[in-house]
């Protein structure tokens, strides 16, 4: 057979793109595939089996819609793309998802799902909720919490929480951090699929969890209430309020549920109740309503016939395989308790052994400073018993230099109370003088009298001889030059005589006086230059004094 033989028998294919919450895949698909053809590869693709919770969901008209598994892919209304892209989700929710889920790739899809619609805000969360759930989904990612691997900040490219819950509170993101670290640190121990479980029980409980919404009409003109699918049946809702229904028909209570154009019809087990009826806004949307409460009734039933043998065994295999991984995970957790542990011990023989090198560190620095000390002793013993020679040797000086003050001051002290005698002695000569003074000033002053006296009685005796010359020689008196010359020179002789004894005498006092007042002033002078000495070695014996009393 030629090559173009083959190639003509080759089927033609179109492209597909499967996104799921988490990833991407493309595959080739055969023109004559149908919608259950497409989804068994993915899920094929995928592992998995438990396939009647998923489905294969595109957008029409701003409408989203399922593919139907029992029609041509390409027959059906889908996007004209290349490629062709289909959401793989879940479909239908079960009613208690640790009995249900039993492949831990279903439980990671389910959870990755009910964690996106709760950050979207299309199921309703309490802020508190949302923090545990947040602890949760952080414990899945990053494991077990170490603060030494977990610093502050690592969640900080991370979308824990709905942008409600951040709008609602004036917390930064290092708060809200720090309360997702607080619960997270609680969760020591727990594995990823046991996390993830964890979040899907609690998500579970929430009101609007695994609710299908869709806008109803009781009449043909207005759109005033919600209908809402899940999988314990339908419920119908006011339109401002998804949480508390108005009404509501469990799976077991429904007999029957038809449509025809726009109206639905809802069927009561009761033949007696009433029947509900109400208008959508189209027929695709009632196609949509009858699909979802086909496969949701479908499930309901199931959950409460027996299993299948499929059903079982796949219960079996996980009953195994938590068992398995229950043991790996006490092995683990033990083998991480054993390594902490030995950690532990190791730090705690590294840290006591920085402590002994420290120890030993210190020590080494406490001899070395003890050798620097002993050698700075030994020096300063040097140094002091030199200080200690040359005090001594001071004090031997300052011993000698003492005796010899001592001597001086008893020196200076004998020379003082000499001199101090020898002032006393000069005070009585100055006192003696100045009597002595007085007593010649007083004997000068009777010899001025006396001399006063002598010059007045020899005025007198003058007087007297001219009046006795006048009463002999009367005619002398006027003319002198005629008298006898012997008679003249006789008078004049006695007169002489008498003139020059009077003359001696005082000539002779007057040379006393003088000679008395020389010697007065010879010895005044004498007496101030020896009191000028006095003066002298008084004031040298005080500054001796002064010196003697600085030195000790």
């Amino acid at each position: 057979m030629s090559i173009r033989g083959l190639k003509k028998k080759q089927p033609k294919t179109f492209k597909v793109k499967i996104i799921t919450v988490d990833a991407e895949m493309e595959f080739s698909c055969e023109m004559k595939w149908k919608g259950k053809d497409l989804f068994d590869l993915v899920c094929r693709a995928l592992g998995l089996r438990e396939t009647w919770f998923f489905g294969l969901q595109y957008t029409m008209k701003g409408m989203c819609t399922w593919l139907k598994m029992d029609k041509k892919v390409l027959d059906q209304e889908i996007p004209k793309e290349d490629p062709i892209s289909f959401h793989f989700l879940a479909k239908f929710y079960p009613e208690k998802v640790e009995e249900e889920l039993l492949q831990e790739i279903t439980q990671h899809l389910f959870f990755l799902q009910v964690k996106k619609q709760i950050l979207d805000e299309e199921i309703y969360c309490s802020p508190e909720a949302t923090v545990l759930l947040a602890s949760y989904a952080v414990q899945a990612k990053y494991g077990d919490y170490d603060p030494n691997f977990h610093e502050p900040g690592f969640l900080a490219h991370d979308e824990l929480l709905p942008k409600r819950v951040l709008r609602q509170y004036q917390l930064t993101a290092e708060m809200w951090e720090e309360k997702i670290t607080a619960w997270y640190a609680e969760h020591r121990g727990i594995a990823r699929d046991e996390a993830e479980m964890n979040y899907l029980k609690i998500a579970q409980d929430l009101e609007m969890y695994g609710v299908n919404y869709f806008p109803i009409a009781q009449n043909k003109n207005h759109t005033d209430l919600l209908l809402g699918v899940d999988a314990k049946g339908i419920h119908i809702y006011s339109i401002n309020n998804r949480f508390s229904p108005n009404k509501s028909f469990e799976w077991s209570a429904i007999r029957n549920i038809s449509y025809s154009e726009k109206e639905l019809t809802i069927k009561p087990l009761d033949k007696k109740a009433e029947v509900f009826k109400f208008f959508s806004s189209q027929l695709k949307v009632n196609k949509l309503i009858l699909q979802l409460c086909i496969g949701n009734h479908d499930l309901f039933m199931r959950r409460r016939k027996v299993d299948s043998i499929e059903i079982q065994q796949m219960k079996a295999q996980a009953r195994e395989e938590k068992a398995r991984k229950k043991m790996e995970n006490q092995r683990l957790a033990r083998e991480k308790q054993l390594r902490e542990e030995a950690e532990r011990a190791k730090e705690e023989l590294e840290r006591r052994l920085f402590q002994l090198e420290d120890e030993a560190r210190q020590a080494n620095e406490a001899l070395l400073r003890s050798q620097e000390a002993a050698e700075l002793l030994a020096e300063k013993a040097q140094i002091a018993e030199e200080e200690a020679k040359l005090l001594a040797q001071n004090a031997a000086e300052a011993e000698q230099e003492r005796q010899r003050l001592e001597i001086t001051a008893l020196k200076t002290k004998e020379e003082k109370r000499l001199m101090e005698q020898k002032m006393r002695e000069a005070e009585l000569i100055a006192v003696k003088l100045v009597k002595e003074s007085d007593r010649r000033a007083k004997e000068a002053e009777h010899l001025k009298q006396d001399l006063h006296e002598a010059r007045e009685a020899e005025r007198k005796a003058k007087q007297k001889l001219l009046d006795i010359t006048r009463l002999n020689y009367p005619h002398m008196v006027k003319y002198p030059q005629y008298l006898p010359s012997d008679t003249r020179d006789a008078n004049f002789d006695k007169g002489s005589v008498k003139l020059d004894l009077k003359d001696i005498d005082l000539k002779r006092l007057s040379f006393e006086i003088e000679r008395e007042r020389l010697d007065y002033l010879e010895k005044s002078k004498k007496f101030e230059d020896r009191l000028k000495e006095l003066k002298s070695e008084i004031h040298a014996l005080k500054l001796e004094e002064k010196q003697s009393g600085l030195y000790s």
